[in-house]
């Protein structure tokens, strides 16, 4: 029983690092914590939308949900959604 138990309990902490945007629990502590949907690393100096005018030196894709600060000014409209189409 107590390993049933510890199989479910890893399977729903999968699930909520799943559903936050992360592919693994290693990834979420090296993940900022203010976008979701994409892994942006907190050590970088700079990320820009891909295929937008910024310079980099990073680029991600989105749509990225921001829940925090946005460090990289990816929302340029403020919506909460970063790296718009």
């Amino acid at each position: 029983m107590r390993e049933l138990s510890g199989l479910l309990a890893g399977a729903a902490a999968a699930a909520i690092i799943g559903l936050l945007g992360f592919a693994s629990a290693a990834d979420a502590k090296r993940c900022d914590s203010s976008y979701k949907g994409a892994c942006l690393k907190p050590s970088v100096s700079d990320y820009d939308c891909a295929g937008g005018s910024g310079d980099g030196p990073y680029y991600v894709r989105g749509p990225i949900r921001v829940v925090g600060p946005d460090h990289y000014d990816l929302d340029r409209d403020g919506d909460g959604i970063a790296c718009e189409d």
